[in-house]
């Protein structure tokens, strides 16, 4: 087996191995030799080559989302590393473990005039769990902080930054292994709730008639049946979930915006909660935020191992623990309280649906009607990745079918990733994927593209409505050169030429008919991954979206 020289490099190496860090997303350079040459040379890992260092993070970090453990992503030094930071940070704020390992220069080279060199520590530390410079020379010490940022990796499920400076030469090269590593282990203490909580707690629950829980961002099958089916039984509970959230079952509201966007003061105040219980990631609904910061419960309670952020201003308790283990201690002692809350949502939602389903029968071809037509078209026990803006606010309109695992970059809602964690999502599954992205996110992260590792089976559905159709439907919207240049990016681009230098097969649809046809030959060409480009309308999109929520009063 080949190892590189410097020993440093091997104890990267070695402890990254005895760690289960085991999908290393290379950025080609220099200064990181030594690392890729360790990485590449052994078969326990599986390596990746991408050129586009954003793009790389953003690749990485679809594969962590998708095996739910740490993938590192390494780079050279100087500026390369500064192209993480966007995917660091959705890393950081959707809680998934992350390793940025990046080569530097020594610390005599920073600040002199030598090329490639930028301050490279702790360069992440406002959006980091744990940062660490190592030293050049070989020392038990480097040892224990490379343990240390892989536990904090796995443990607080984030992302981590280890520095590593390298002298040249850079590329000689050993037959063996020449360190000695010190593995440390990852102590994991199970949060409970404690009983004097419990007790107070449950007491609150079983005087409430008005209880709304509302789940955001969730990883399928990350909350047990039983749970959820209980949660189902209470008349004084109204659950609320997200397209992301991968919670299913008939009692639950799913599509909050068509339900409470027509409601006047009086239902608010009608329907304002008591306790409002909330786990799982960012809330993408921008009404609901609205209506529990107005009109706010008495009570809200957070439950997330990790982190409680207080989106609503009235956060009374964080639990500190798991859902799973919040409700096995928890339900068992609450009661059913007799209370029409649940009913009342319930009525609502079903006029909501027909109101829905009529509204829909009688618009022309939009994106509203384009996204009517792709959740059902779905394949069962797939996987669909959105991207942000205008995708994900469609897509919460729908209800997609429970086989479906639904990913989105909600951490920080940027545009600027999505095709590359698609397609790291996609590698590290084993369900096919669809991404359902708009023009300028797809635009924006075309060099995603630019890789070798795109499954076969991959689909991307690509709207194009000639530019970033989500600042038509934001108030202060108004049609004058600023507002198409600087705000909406108007454009004539499409992907096809990006298809065709990729090796994509590509197709169009720009009416019902033709969407119809190009879905049933994008889910069964499976020879080599697809783009089914689907043109709507600019400027009615947004007139169509706004009618319909006047329209289900």
């Amino acid at each position: 087996m080949i190892y590189p020289k410097i020993p440093l490099a091997q104890s990267i190496i070695e402890i990254c191995k005895a760690k289960d860090v085991h999908h290393i997303v290379i950025s080609p350079g220099s200064r990181n030799a030594p690392l890729t040459i360790g990485f590449t040379n052994n078969p326990q890992f599986t390596c990746y080559s991408i050129a586009d260092e954003r793009c790389a993070a953003f690749f990485a970090l679809g594969i962590a989302q998708q095996i739910e453990k740490p993938v590192a992503v390494v780079c050279t030094s100087g500026s390369a590393l500064l192209n993480y930071y966007p995917a660091y940070t959705e890393a950081f704020y959707s809680q998934i473990p992350l390793i940025v390992i990046s080569a530097d220069r020594p610390a005599d080279k920073i600040d002199i005039g030598d090329g490639q060199t930028i301050r490279q520590e702790n360069v992440f530390s406002n959006h980091s769990l744990y940062n660490v410079n190592l030293v050049e020379e070989a020392c038990e010490e480097n040892d224990v902080f490379i343990n240390e940022a892989i536990n904090v990796a796995i443990a607080q499920k984030g992302p981590v930054h280890i520095n590593v400076p390298f002298e040249e030469p850079l590329y000689e090269t050993v037959g063996n292994c020449t360190v000695d590593i010190n593995i440390t282990t990852i102590y994991k203490i199970h949060q409970k709730v404690n009983v004097d909580d419990l007790i107070a707690f449950t007491t609150l629950w079983n005087h409430s008639k008005k209880i709304l829980i509302l789940v955001g961002e969730n990883k399928p099958n990350a909350i047990e049946q039983k749970w959820i089916d209980r949660l189902a039984t209470f008349p004084s509970v109204v659950v609320m979930t997200e397209s992301s959230s991968n919670l299913h079952h008939p009692n639950f509201i799913t599509n909050i915006d068509t339900v409470i966007t027509p409601f006047t003061q009086k239902d608010f105040l009608k329907l304002q909660p008591r306790i409002l219980v909330t786990f799982g990631g960012m809330i993408v609904s921008k009404r609901i935020k609205a209506f529990l910061r107005l009109y706010k419960p008495k009570h809200h309670w957070h439950i997330d191992e990790h982190r409680a952020y207080d989106t609503f201003g009235i956060l009374t308790k964080h639990f500190q623990v798991t859902p799973n283990q919040f409700f096995k201690q928890f339900l068992p002692f609450a009661k059913i309280v007799v209370s029409d809350y649940s009913t009342n949502f319930k009525s609502v939602r079903d006029v909501r649906q027909e109101k829905h389903k009529h509204y829909l029968s009688k618009i022309p071809f939009s994106d509203f009607k384009v996204f009517e037509k792709i959740i059902p078209s779905l394949p069962k026990h797939s996987q669909l990745q959105i991207s942000n803006s205008s995708a994900i606010r469609y897509a919460q309109l729908f209800d997609i079918d429970s086989s479906i695992e639904v990913f989105c970059n909600r951490g920080t809602s940027g545009i600027d990733g999505c095709t590359s964690t698609a397609i790291g999502a996609a590698v590290g599954s084993e369900n096919q994927t669809t991404l359902i992205t708009g023009d300028i996110g797809f635009l924006y992260d075309s060099n995603a593209l630019w890789n070798n590792y795109i499954p076969k089976d991959f689909k991307i559905i690509l709207i194009n409505n000639g530019g970033g159709g989500i600042f038509r439907i934001l108030p202060g919207h108004q049609e004058t050169d600023t507002f198409t240049t600087f705000f909406e990016t108007s454009h004539c681009l499409t992907a096809e030429h990006l298809a065709q230098r990729y090796q994509l097969d590509y197709d169009t649809a720009s009416d019902e008919k033709s969407l119809e046809d190009g879905l049933k030959c994008l889910y069964n060409q499976n020879e080599k991954p697809s783009i089914l480009e689907v043109f709507t309308p600019t400027k009615e999109n947004e007139k169509i979206l706004l009618h319909y929520f006047k329209e289900l009063v």
